[in-house]
């Protein structure tokens, strides 16, 4: 039993850390000149030990051959058919010992062109296939693509010099396909025509900021010290220590079982955040959270849950169900130990039900197992820790307060708290609507009432239905009543345009008031930006500080062949609160305003947005495997970041020119202004070399 826990253990770790798709084939691309018209274009496959890639002769019933696709171009030919060095004839055991084709460790492909353009020019396409080792099988997810910039007739004849030179600008290229379904692996060769193309100069693989699972962390593990404070939480620490440390014969044995116990918690609630993602998806859950339905649902259930903790009502599972579990911690041993855990977890869910679903919003903005996993991870580490150390030392018990009256006022102050964080879901669905219901003012003014009334309770100037006498203020409940009138105080200015920076993301932009014609500060503000709207392209607007911005990637595209400049891509969404933190605490800094106003192309994609496409730009497409149809800008642009960029994450940031070349990395919201700018500053660069090269 000991193993199995150990094994159990570490296989939900491994899931965590392992949850992305790997790759296990990289490809690299090369070329070389053979004389004035013919090239010579090599594919170099690297291939993870004990896996196979296939030769391009098929195998009735077998595994996908390796497949090169070129498009289509009148500027050359192929001569012949793709070379591959001699494959490996063996026995597989993943298709039943059928006799196959197959390349291990390193297998180089070429094929030669003939040149018919007289001007520079590319050759670009995909590679289709699969992988297997002795057990399974990966087929190419996405596709890999390639792109080779090729000289033309005139400029080789020009250039005798270098006439046998072997060009060292080749570009590796890497993503999507959104025809392409790794989950259904076929024994028959299907290629579809691509009707976008992804074109990098080196990988970039999409980066998740390691701060933004640290403050998911934290923001799980102060969930978690909150839920501890609460009547259904707290008083259950001392009872469950002393029946560890009474029941066990040996003190080291009761440890143990405290132990046990706290790891239990840790498990119950990391597969609890694993478990609804897997459901539903960590891109789904990202989707649903700027979804205007679910954001009234989410708001409704948080005042529910907030007039609860008020004292209005209490909100509870079905008892039945809590004893069915409860009468199997009575079992003994571990599994005892974790139906008891699984108990605390049921009991404790009205207190804990609203932080857990708030974290998970949160956590699945980051598109990504791992965000639920850190989030989760810090909540229930909170939660179980001092069941462990309690019972490592039980002496610190006697420090523990009494429960009594003050735990109610922890859940009143919860209350508020839910209250104020309902508001947020509210304006969010108003915000994708554009309804203009919620503006600033309308959340500002909400936030104001309802933390000017939790300072008003924690003074004691009133009391709810089940409060007990206070007879005196005490200095803790004194020094929280004085940060909430000076956070309530803080707010006021807000209603004449102050920025609110401490706050930033949560209400409406600032664009978004009752009075933009100068109410609020937002005209100075607007007028202080140097761009003249009248005078902007179509599609373009005066966007956050007066920025100008697209808010159509293909005209962006056009716009950045016209005037030369790189393409600064914002996947982000109206809902979307870091979106909204990075602009107002990153961008709204001198030089990276000034950068993404005069060395960029800057073009905006909301996700979320619901204003309907032309009829003529909806359509149906294959995105996720199964049929839909493109209805809203929003979902153009979801679309074209999950198939095309291969994520859901906003904000997320890339850089590219006008023919969709990338040049840097993705980035998402991190603070750190000076990393920003460096990272603008690496992808300009690299733009900017290109370009010399190419003229």
């Amino acid at each position: 039993m000991k193993r199995f826990f150990i094994l159990f253990l570490i296989l939900i770790f491994n899931s965590t850390l392992f949850s992305q798709s790997k790759q296990y084939v990289s490809w690299s691309y090369s070329q070389k000149k053979i004389n004035t018209n013919e090239f010579e274009l090599t594919f170099k496959a690297k291939i993870e030990p004990t896996w196979h890639l296939y030769s391009q002769i098929e195998t009735p019933d077998g595994p996908l051959p390796t497949i090169f696709e070129f498009e289509k171009s009148k500027d050359y030919i192929l001569i012949g058919k793709t070379i591959e060095p001699t494959p490996i004839e063996h026995a597989e055991p993943v298709f039943d010992n059928l006799v196959v084709r197959y390349f291990e460790n390193v297998a180089i492909f070429k094929q030669k062109i003939k040149v018919i353009s007289n001007n520079p020019f590319i050759v670009k396409g995909f590679i289709d296939g699969m992988v297997c080792n002795e057990s399974q099988c990966q087929k190419f997810s996405p596709s890999p693509e390639f792109i080779f910039k090729l000289e033309g007739i005139l400029a080789a004849n020009s250039n005798t010099l270098n006439n046998h030179a072997k060009l060292e600008d080749s570009v590796n290229v890497l993503l999507s396909d959104s025809n392409k379904n790794s989950s259904n692996i076929s024994n028959k060769t299907v290629i579809q025509k691509r009707n976008e193309t992804d074109l990098k100069l080196e990988p970039s693989p999409q980066k998740k900021s390691n701060t933004t699972y640290i403050s998911l962390f934290f923001a799980g593990f102060l969930g978690g010290l909150l839920a501890l404070l609460t009547p259904c939480v707290f008083p259950m620490i001392p009872m469950t220590v002393s029946f560890f440390t009474k029941q066990s014969k040996t003190k080291a044995t009761g440890i143990r079982n405290a132990i046990i116990y706290s790891f239990s918690i840790i498990i119950i609630y990391i597969l609890l955040g694993l478990g609804v993602t897997l459901i539903f998806g960590a891109d789904a859950m990202n989707n649903l959270a700027t979804n205007v339905w679910f954001n009234l649902a989410f708001f409704i259930l948080l005042v529910v849950f907030g007039i609860s903790f008020l004292g209005a009502f209490e909100i509870t599972l079905p008892s039945a169900f809590i004893n069915k579990v409860d009468a199997k911690s009575e079992k003994g041993g571990l599994i005892g130990i974790f139906f008891m855990a699984f108990t605390l977890g049921l009991v404790s869910f009205s207190c804990t039900g609203p932080i857990i679903g708030t974290l998970l919003v949160q956590a699945a903005s980051t598109g990504a197992l791992a965000g639920p996993f850190f989030g989760m991870f810090g909540f229930s580490l909170a939660l179980a820790l001092p069941f462990g150390l309690f019972a490592a030392f039980p002496g610190w018990l006697n420090s523990l307060p009494k429960s009594g009256g003050w735990l109610n006022s922890v859940k009143v102050v919860l209350g508020f708290l839910e209250l104020a964080l309902a508001m947020k879901f509210l304006s969010n669905a108003d915000l994708v609507y554009d309804a203009m219901i919620i503006t600033r003012e309308v959340f500002l003014v909400s936030w104001i009432v309802i933390f000017g009334l939790l300072g008003a309770y924690l003074m004691g100037w009133y009391k709810l239905a089940h409060d007990s006498e206070m007879k005196f203020v005490s200095i803790p409940r004194l020094m929280i009543a004085i940060i909430t009138f000076a956070f309530t105080f803080y707010l006021i200015p807000g209603l004449w345009g102050a920025p609110l920076s401490i706050i930033n993301g949560f209400p409406p932009p600032l664009e978004y008031t009752e009075a933009p014609g100068g109410f609020g500060g937002i005209k100075s503000i607007i007028n202080s930006s140097s761009t003249n709207t009248s005078s902007l392209p179509k599609h373009m607007h005066s966007g956050p500080h007066g920025i100008p911005a697209f808010d159509d990637y293909y005209f962006a595209l056009d716009y950045s062949k016209k005037v030369g400049k790189p393409i600064m891509i914002d996947f982000t969404g109206k809902a979307c609160i870091n979106c909204r933190k990075m602009e107002a605490e990153v961008w709204s800094n001198p030089e990276v305003k000034r950068k993404l106003s005069e060395d960029f192309v800057l073009v905006s994609l909301y996700v979320d947005k619901k204003n309907a496409l032309p009829i003529e730009l909806q359509k149906e497409v294959l995105w996720n495997g199964s049929s839909r149809k493109l209805k809203s800008v929003g979902d153009r642009w979801s679309y074209l970041q999950n198939t095309k960029y291969q994520s859901s994450t906003q904000p997320q940031y890339w850089i590219i020119d006008g023919d969709e070349i990338h040049y840097s990395d993705s980035t998402s919201y991190d603070s750190d202004i000076n990393k920003y700018i460096d990272w603008l500053d690496k992808g300009l660069n690299k733009f900017k070399n290109n370009k010399n090269k190419l003229q």
